[in-house]
């Protein structure tokens, strides 16, 4: 989704609070009856859930708290966010590895059991199709999640390999989870609030880790991961347990967990640093432009084998032509598209995700600049609604991670 959703979010608070209610709800949420809900839906309003039109579905931008105390909370207490929209799938089969080390720059084969890492699927010219976290749970299964914006495009993408490799005899099937519901359990509570509702110590799984166990009386697919820089979970569970599981788990908190909206879960990322497809991610950018070379396996890197390997080990070795950079600024906070300019008023680039960062009390943004221009301290002016204002490259995450992993 282009633009910000912290500034959607802010625009819908302003504007209900002012007079005509019916003409902004007509306006945001016009295409009501077009769009997917989630199974929590109803819980959500009932909530006090404001809900927007979002990859085409209805999702709570905020509940009744606001963007800024949201975003705060969920790095004090904790967040819990309905993910549903997005689409998770696991591949099968003894071939599941090499079939997907075909699509994607990870290095698969290398992980071990239960473990996951973020990765890209690129296309023939290496641009990226789409981000993904994915889990080997053994050798003939990966699980994985692809964004809800993309998910038509990436299913065909995956369906179209998956009948070449199958019809040159290779094994390998998938399931799409759409039994499924996904939740997002972020925040220094996270682990001990999940913790009262399964047997497993938690404190034996770490950051990237995976494991299929029981959560208040359901089966669930635990990931320990998130959007935010916090500690947390994703948590797979069956459609039908999953208002229970919520429920469960905001009571277990004693109030301290909050339902958060999609308004804070794009402050949380920004802050953390974290891409967001189709703004800060797109067809044309290839993982080492967009700053996830770390993401690239160092055996991917001598072997290649994936889509756009030439282009993305060319652009390792000779360095790409721009970089994905954080900024902080003066004035009004930038937007998506603003300007980037050296100090001499020539364009060196455009912002692709800015915001207020409610929890540093200062603009944020990340854009794209010319190489040779990315390093921090490296002064800008930033382009808002035709003004320049100061802009200074800095190192991201802007707020540092707090991922669990072992001392």
């Amino acid at each position: 989704m282009r633009g910000s959703l912290w500034q959607l979010g802010q625009s819908i608070t302003r504007r209900l609070a002012q007079a005509d209610k019916k003409a902004i709800t007509r306006r945001y949420f016009a295409s009501e009856a077009d769009l997917k809900k989630t199974v929590l839906y109803d819980f959500h309003v009932a909530h006090g859930g404001k809900m927007v039109p979002f990859a085409g579905w209805s999702m709570p931008i905020q509940y009744k708290d606001s963007i800024m105390d949201s975003t705060i909370n969920c790095r004090q207490n904790g967040g819990l966010f309905d993910v549903s929209h997005m689409c998770g799938l696991s591949l099968k089969g003894k071939d599941c590895v090499p079939f997907l080390e075909k699509l994607v720059i990870a290095d698969v084969a290398g992980l071990a059991h239960g473990t996951g890492t973020l990765t890209v699927f690129t296309n023939e010219k290496g641009g990226a199709i789409d981000d993904s976290v994915i889990t080997k749970v053994k050798d003939d299964h990966i699980y994985l999640v692809v964004n809800a914006g993309c998910r038509d495009k990436d299913l065909a993408h995956i369906e179209e390999h998956m009948k070449a490799f199958k019809a040159k005899g290779g094994d390998v099937s998938w399931h799409i989870h759409d039994e499924r519901s996904l939740l997002a359990l972020q925040g220094p509570l996270a682990a001990p609030v999940l913790q009262h509702l399964t047997k497993d110590d938690l404190s034996k799984l770490y950051f990237g880790e995976f494991r299929i166990l029981d959560i208040n009386g359901a089966t669930c697919f635990l990931t320990r991961t998130g959007y935010t820089g916090e500690d947390g979970f994703e948590i797979s569970v069956p459609s039908e347990n999953a208002e229970d599981l919520a429920k469960a788990i905001l009571e277990k908190s004693e109030g301290k967990v909050r339902l958060t909206g999609l308004g804070a879960r794009d402050s949380l990322r920004l802050e953390a640093g974290l891409c967001l497809y189709g703004n800060d991610m797109e067809q044309h950018v290839t993982p080492v432009e967009a700053g996830l070379t770390w993401a690239i396996g160092k055996r991917r890197r001598a072997e290649g084998g994936f889509l756009g390997a030439e282009v993305i080990l060319k652009q390792l070795a000779e360095g790409p032509s721009i970089r994905r950079v954080g900024f902080i600024s003066t004035g009004p906070p930038p937007r998506s598209h603003s300007e980037i300019q050296d100090e001499k008023g020539s364009n060196i680039g455009e912002i692709t995700s800015g915001g207020f960062s409610p929890c540093l009390k200062k603009n944020i943004a990340m854009g794209y600049v010319k190489s040779g221009l990315h390093k921090a301290g490296t002064k800008a002016k930033i382009l808002v609604r035709g003004k320049a204002y100061d802009g200074v490259v800095t190192k991201m995450p802007f707020v540092p991670t707090k991922y669990y992993k072992p001392s």
